[in-house]
């Protein structure tokens, strides 16, 4: 990337001229009937479309709640969950890969959910496009791809570019919670929101700057599986403070 179009996507990351970062890698895998009965019956329901317009999600969800975006569904156990303890909030969950669309979509329908939408689509186009800015209360990345090599470490998620993107949709008062279980990528992902001068760390931040699991994140069977053979797991919490502004 020039200099000239470093400057440009530091200073507005959600210009057409920044580079074409992607929140996810093409996988192909395989969906089973029940994913895909799912997913034909529901999606109409509960899915939204990408459209290069601004979202009105209170219309979406028919009340005016807070609204948290969740950036990686996986097979979507998490993101029910979450919507399923906080009735309260409205969730928009952005995932491209159809087997994980299809299994969230039995979570939506078998809880009985309300408070949760499905977005198909590149979670920074849908950024830029169509969540408009300072109207989430809270953004959601869990355990996105770690890229374990470090010539790989480029296409990691969290990258100065995105993390402007992202404060500049959180409202005044809102936060940006993102988890791991790669300490290398969990010192990365406390750099760069660190670095990020609208975003402040959380009070409840430990020496060292990570934050105990709050109740608010359920852990996953994956993830007590790992805890189990000792591996680590690793929370960042950042807020926009109120009356602050993104650059």
């Amino acid at each position: 990337m020039s200099v000239a179009l470093e400057k440009e996507v530091a200073e507005n990351p959600q210009s057409p001229q920044s580079p074409s970062i992607r929140s996810f890698v093409r996988r192909q895998g395989r969906v089973s009937n029940a994913q895909q009965r799912y997913y034909s019956e529901m999606m109409s329901a509960v899915g939204i479309p990408f459209q290069p317009q601004l979202l009105d999600l209170a219309r979406i969800f028919g009340r005016d709640a807070p609204k948290i975006l969740e950036i990686g569904c996986g097979m979507g156990e998490t993101t029910a969950e979450i919507a399923a303890t906080y009735p309260e909030n409205d969730y928009l969950g952005i995932e491209v890969h159809t087997p994980g669309v299809g299994s969230l979509c039995k979570q939506i329908a078998e809880r009985g959910l309300s408070n949760l939408r499905i977005c198909q689509h590149d979670a920074v186009e849908v950024l830029r496009a169509m969540i408009a800015p300072e109207s989430l209360a809270g953004i959601h990345i869990f355990f996105p791809d770690p890229w374990p090599k470090k010539r790989h470490h480029k296409r990691r998620l969290i990258q100065p570019p995105l993390v402007a993107l992202l404060a500049s949709r959180l409202a005044p008062g809102a936060y940006i919670h993102c988890a791991t279980d790669w300490e290398n990528y969990a010192l990365q992902m406390l750099e760069v929101l660190a670095a990020e001068p609208s975003l402040e760390n959380s009070p409840a931040a430990l020496q060292g700057g990570f934050v105990p699991r709050p109740p608010s994140r359920p852990r996953t069977k994956f993830e007590e599986r790992g805890l189990r053979l000792g591996h680590g797991v690793w929370d960042v919490l950042f807020h926009k403070p109120l009356g602050r502004k993104s650059p």
